[in-house]
């Protein structure tokens, strides 16, 4: 058994509090909402995010990062990523030199262009780092619907400790040494998703969402590549797998904010609508300003930081990906003849 935090107490936090629960591990759950913490303690169940789902009563929730942290064995950073900084920034203080600090957000920090991992590496330089992506959504994780997810570290130990603690016979856990091909590809498909959400919204078909779900790998996959990843990688559950999963389903936040706005409603209204952080909202400029910063082609990103950001019309954006100049689809083959 470990002692184990988790930091954050959304949907995400509190299915994987659930999970390792349930796997024998003495779990608390940290949340900076006192209200938040006030209801998981009494009513044992996120109602707001993750209704249906009860809570087990040996787990304990606070809002003192202290009685959280202290000589916790692994941390499961849950927060959304737009606040991984500031979390971590004071987290930092109670974590012990080689605890283990496990990222599940999604997404790229605005104006550093940071991954998350990179980010408690900065905050937590004296923690050991690790990451958890794939096709997840916490609505089918706290209900035990047999799940697959990668851990990813440049430590194949700290991999294949997470895939330990976190693995049972309905939560599958595969380990890579590819953390930027991971953090890419789990950041990146929110970012198609909206997309996908839009395309949906305009009314257009499944040919047109497999296209762009398509051609969105590919973008993906030539950044990932600049950057020192993989792309077997995208061939994976942090890459394709997670994408499909994003771009599809009900339980997606991007994809339904990207519906909102297929329908006309700008990203401020369409997040308000769905109520939870819209990460693909976050991780879009991001995302354009890295494409530029490793001079890779991402016009489906581009298109989405057009609508998201400078009042373009989704339609009229999606337009103009169907006329862009004529090209060949796999630029590394070669002709015979």
């Amino acid at each position: 058994m470990s002692k184990i935090c988790v930091l954050g107490a959304g949907s995400w936090g509190t299915a994987l509090a659930i999970l390792l629960c349930n796997n024998g591990h003495d779990v608390t759950v940290w949340s900076i909402d006192p209200e938040e913490v006030r209801m998981l303690k009494e009513n044992r169940e996120q109602r707001d995010k993750l209704p249906g789902v009860m809570v087990p009563s040996t787990i304990e929730f606070t809002t003192d990062m202290e009685t959280g942290l202290i000589d916790a064995e692994l941390v499961v950073c849950a927060v959304p990523s737009p606040f991984v900084r500031s979390t971590m920034k004071n987290a930092s203080a109670y974590i012990q030199a080689g605890t283990i600090v496990v990222d599940v957000a999604k997404g790229i920090e605005e104006n550093t262009y940071k991954t998350m991992t990179e980010i408690i590496e900065e905050e937590c330089p004296q923690a050991k780092t690790g990451i958890l992506s794939g096709p997840s959504h916490a609505e089918e994780v706290g209900r035990k619907i047999p799940t697959t997810i990668v851990a990813g570290s440049h430590d194949k130990q700290v991999a294949e400790r997470i895939q330990d603690i976190f693995m049972n016979d309905v939560f599958r856990v595969y380990t890579s040494p590819d953390v930027v091909g991971i953090e890419i590809g789990g950041s990146l498909k929110n970012v198609i998703a909206l997309a996908a959400g839009m395309v949906d919204g305009l009314g257009f078909g499944d040919n047109t969402k497999a296209a762009l779900m398509t051609r969105g790998i590919t973008e993906i996959g030539r950044l990932v590549v600049a950057m020192g990843g993989h792309i077997e990688t995208l061939a994976g559950l942090s890459g394709i797998g997670d994408l499909i999963v994003t771009c599809t389903s009900k339980h997606s936040r991007n994809r339904n904010a990207g519906y909102l706005m297929g329908q006309g409603k700008t990203y401020q209204q369409a997040m308000d609508e769905v109520k939870m952080v819209v990460e693909g909202v976050y991780s879009a400029k991001a995302a354009l300003e890295l494409a530029r910063k490793h001079n890779v082609s991402m016009p489906i990103v581009e298109a989405v930081n057009q609508v998201l950001f400078n009042g373009a019309d989704a339609r009229e954006a999606s337009m103009q990906l169907l006329l862009r100049d004529r090209t060949s689809e796999s630029e590394n083959l070669e002709w015979k003849a």
